[in-house]
């Protein structure tokens, strides 16, 4: 583990020793890569939004040593194309594209690491296809219900009111009751200069609630157009269809992975996904290790939240829970 002065929980950086680009179907090709141990125990990172993307840092939560690390961008987001796209975007045409990686890869099976949006399709990836998991690290524990949607579109004024007085700032009074439909109807209006401004001030809303202590240069990079179009469509259309899953889906099936190991990491001050969804995750997976981080909100990178994933891989590693 990384011991310099910067006492960062993380590994040194690395590049990825593959790369490449998966085409999925006529609409959609995915950007891949392979960092690591070529012939290590196989990690999958899922990246959150939806939208999100990858970045370099999320490469170094793995010990390279020892894990064979993929990642991958989900369909429109990151450097797979096209950006922003919402045709053909499902979560479960996600589940099935993981599986085509997995494949092309030639992976038997891999542990499951996912953040937020990347925990909800980890769980969901996990019940469709739990043979192909050999465990689950999971952040910011989103379950996509209703209640959760609502949080995020009304709720979090709560604790950032100044953030969502931004978000409704262009929404004429009238709509604000249901700002799920207003913003679907300027991000997927004809009129492209106002989606993008409109995605922008999606992403940007989030981007402000994501840590515990102020970070306003990760809102300037939530504002970025490729940030912004990914994070600003892909999220409305997800919310718009409840992710493509029943009501608490995720809770309802949990008995196909209950078998696997698991370890929750949840930041105790998360506002974007509040600590209510781990905690009701973890008394229906009572099986999975539940880490409430006392000082942290909802991003990865925050110090304990970060230092408690890099330990949640290396206990893995060491346990051998794959043997």
């Amino acid at each position: 583990m990384n011991t310099t002065e910067s006492v960062s929980p993380l590994f040194p950086p690395l590049q990825p020793y593959r790369s490449g680009m998966l085409v999925v179907d006529d609409l959609h090709t995915l950007y891949w890569e392979e960092c690591g141990n070529p012939v290590g125990v196989p990690v999958l990172f899922l990246h959150g939004g939806p939208g999100g993307g990858i970045t370099p840092m999320h490469r170094q939560f793995f010990d390279p040593a020892y894990y064979r690390i993929v990642l991958f961008d989900q369909r429109g987001s990151g450097q797979s194309t096209p950006l922003g796209e919402v045709r053909d975007n499902t979560t479960p045409l996600l589940i099935a594209d993981i599986e085509a990686l997995r494949r092309m890869l030639d992976v038997k099976q891999w542990l499951v690491f996912g953040g937020s949006w990347g925990a909800t399709l980890a769980l969901a990836y996990g019940q469709a296809h739990p043979q192909s998991c050999l465990g689950f690290i999971l952040r910011g524990i989103f379950l996509c219900t209703r209640a959760e949607i609502d949080w995020f579109l009304y709720g979090m004024r709560v604790t950032f009111p100044e953030a969502h007085d931004e978000f409704i700032a262009a929404i004429p009074a009238e709509e604000r009751t249901d700002l799920l439909r207003a913003y679907e109807r300027r991000l997927f209006g004809s009129d492209v200069e106002l989606a993008t401004q409109t995605a922008r001030n999606w992403s940007r809303y989030e981007g402000s609630c994501l840590f515990l202590q102020p970070q306003p240069e990760i809102i300037d990079v939530f504002g970025d157009d490729t940030v912004a179009l990914g994070i600003g469509r892909l999220e409305a259309h997800y919310f718009l269809h409840q992710g493509f899953m029943a009501e608490d889906q995720l809770i309802r099936d949990i008995e196909r992975i209950r078998h696997l190991p698991a370890v929750i990491v949840q930041g105790r001050y998360d506002a974007v996904c509040p600590p209510i969804s781990a905690y009701r995750l973890h008394q229906a997976w009572p099986q999975a290790k539940l880490h409430i981080i006392g000082d942290a909100g909802h991003a990865a990178m925050e110090p304990g939240t970060a230092a408690a994933l890099v330990a949640a891989t290396e206990q893995f590693r060491m346990q051998q829970f794959f043997n």
